[in-house]
């Protein structure tokens, strides 16, 4: 049995804080891998600048290469719209009867966690590893890089660097495709 961490979001786009926080994640708790769910509609979070789905998706997989315990998932990709965390952790464990899942969420969400689809649910059948969001306390201590998705994709527009926010081998296709 693998004990794995979800991670979901938007990923738009994936960034070095992200990475950080999922090696984090993993050294302080029993989890043996964390999986960057790749989220295609965040029901409380509607997002003018999203990416395409698949694209955010490649380069999330190309940030993590060689990067141990952490990959990425499409998963809710091929479940219903919009995808709420309760369905996705019912049909993971469907699908991977094996494994254990703990959801990771932020301090901030953790904050509004009451107006979550089923989230008595949630808390009654999985595990929970909260991280510390915006001065937030979590239930693991994490030091998080001063980065933000938002902060990336106006950079961009801006034409100034990215360099050190984002891996350096998705700097280029980050630039490419925020730019617009």
């Amino acid at each position: 049995m693998k004990r794995i961490g979800i991670f979901g979001g938007s990923f738009n786009p994936i960034h070095c804080g992200h990475i950080a926080l999922a090696k984090e994640i993993l050294r302080q708790t029993d989890l043996d891998e964390i999986w960057l769910m790749v989220s295609p509609q965040n029901p409380l979070k509607q997002e003018a600048y999203l990416l395409d789905d698949h694209l955010r998706f490649d380069l999330a997989c190309k940030a993590l290469e060689g990067v141990s315990g952490v990959e990425t998932s499409d998963f809710e990709f091929h479940l219903p719209k919009p995808s709420y965390t309760w369905k996705t952790l019912k049909a993971l464990r469907q699908d991977y009867p094996d494994d254990r899942f703990t959801l990771v969420v932020g301090g901030d969400n953790w904050q509004y966690f009451e107006r979550w689809y089923h989230w008595k649910d949630i808390l009654r059948e999985f595990d929970v590893v909260v991280y510390p969001r915006d001065g937030q306390i979590g239930t693991i201590q994490a030091a998080l890089l001063p980065v933000s998705s938002t902060e990336i994709r106006n950079r961009v527009r801006r034409g100034e660097s990215i360099e050190g926010m984002v891996p350096d081998n998705i700097i280029d296709e980050v630039k490419r495709l925020y730019a617009k």
